[in-house]
């Protein structure tokens, strides 16, 4: 079987944006997985569903080559590329403490230079991620520029629709459409768009146990192109 990656890429709604799936990604995944375990883990921020810690930057003299390539051939990154940050991420959170912000789709920055990676480190399949259209204004990116009207329909749907019970959102939803997805595999990575709606998919039929040796462990990384 070979151990060269395996490259696919989705093309999502009307603008036929870009997801790339990468398998087989890390040349060290079990590395990775194993430098999590420990302490360091917090909550941090209030959008994702659990406790992260920092990624030391050694991650990106395995897999920053190989993702140089796929943002310049993809997305058009041909000068530099700047890691915002990079962070082990495991759900810990369970439904009915999730806050609003955390039961619908979201976003990482408007900016149409920011990107995002999700890299799976677990074993289990734990639910992968899902790509959504905001059904009223049809946006499935939000720009600087129509981001105020994309949260101002967001507040008139949630007004007419009611705000969504507390439960990971796993598909479709009166205010959502989901229009992609990637399913969780080990050594996998999704890269995206920052602005692109999308959603961690949270199985709610199975434990999520707070340890990133048994629970859905991910790395969440942020980058800055030109």
């Amino acid at each position: 079987m070979s151990d060269l990656p395996a490259i696919g890429v989705l093309r999502l709604g009307q603008e036929q944006c870009p997801v790339v799936v990468i398998d087989k990604f890390a040349g060290s995944a079990d590395r990775w997985r194993d430098e999590a375990a420990g302490d360091g883990f917090a909550f941090r921020g209030d959008f994702y569903p659990g406790k992260r810690k920092h990624v030391g930057s050694a991650y990106f003299d395995d897999i920053g080559r190989r993702l140089g390539s796929i943002l310049r051939t993809v997305y058009g990154c041909t000068r530099s590329l700047k890691v915002d940050r990079a962070l082990y991420s495991i759900v810990s959170t369970s439904p009915d403490q999730l806050s609003l912000a955390q039961r619908i789709p979201h976003i990482d920055d408007v900016s149409a230079q920011a990107f995002a990676m999700v890299h799976y480190l677990s074993d289990a399949p734990f639910g992968g991620t899902a790509f959504y259209r905001h059904r009223s204004t049809g946006l499935a990116r939000i720009f600087a520029d129509n981001h105020q009207d994309y949260l101002s329909a967001l507040e008139l749907d949630l007004a007419k629709h009611g705000t969504p019970q507390p439960a990971y959102v796993n598909d479709s939803t009166p205010v959502f459409e989901r229009i992609g997805e990637a399913g969780f595999v080990y050594n996998r990575a999704v890269i995206y768009p920052c602005n692109l709606l999308q959603c961690s998919i949270v199985p709610q039929h199975i434990d999520h146990p707070d340890d990133p040796q048994k629970g859905r462990l991910t790395i969440a990384a942020f980058f800055v192109a030109s």
